[in-house]
């Protein structure tokens, strides 16, 4: 069955969405993994199928249930988040495939440094209220100017997993 997105503009519904991440610590023997409680975004579908839009991050808003680790990584080892308040994901393209998949091509901003960055979504739900897409990528923090690995013990990539429930703007 193929599911329709209605045309038009989408606004994210933060109390429906989720961002986390997920990052190998102690040399692989530790699963860090955090929620980003401060989501917000918009997009619009167009005639044609094709989707651009924003999603942005409070990078203040990481809870990994350690507040002093959440203090180390909202500062400037980490997110530096007093200077770089915002993640952000600029939608510059997105469209279905024949198999159902939905290919995003955007920009990722961490730090204030901004990377291509193309990812695979599942719509995971739509009709002429909402949708629903669900994502899990990696990323390389290195590429973003995050650094810091005390005796190079979280080497490795981040996941990033995302439930983006979006509703109908109003016009």
């Amino acid at each position: 069955m193929t599911v329709t997105v209605e045309t038009g503009l989408w606004q994210l519904d933060p109390t429906a969405s989720t961002v986390a991440v997920r990052h190998k610590s102690v040399w692989g023997l530790v699963t860090v993994k955090g929620t980003f409680t401060g989501v917000t975004g918009r997009g619009e579908v167009a005639a044609d199928g094709t989707a651009t839009g924003t999603l942005v991050i409070d990078a203040a808003t990481l809870d990994t249930r350690n507040k002093k680790r959440d203090d180390h990584l909202r500062s400037a080892d980490f997110f530096d988040a007093a200077h770089h308040p915002e993640i952000t994901f600029e939608v510059r393209g997105a469209e279905r495939d024949a198999d159902g998949a939905v290919r995003v091509d955007g920009l990722l901003t961490v730090r204030g440094v901004t990377r291509p960055q193309e990812i695979t979504a599942r719509l995971a739900s739509a009709d002429a209220d909402g949708l629903t897409l669900e994502t899990e990528f990696t990323v390389t923090r290195e590429e973003f100017g995050v650094a810091f690995n005390q005796m190079r013990m979280m080497g490795g990539p981040t996941t990033v997993t995302a439930t983006l429930r979006f509703t109908r703007a109003a016009a």
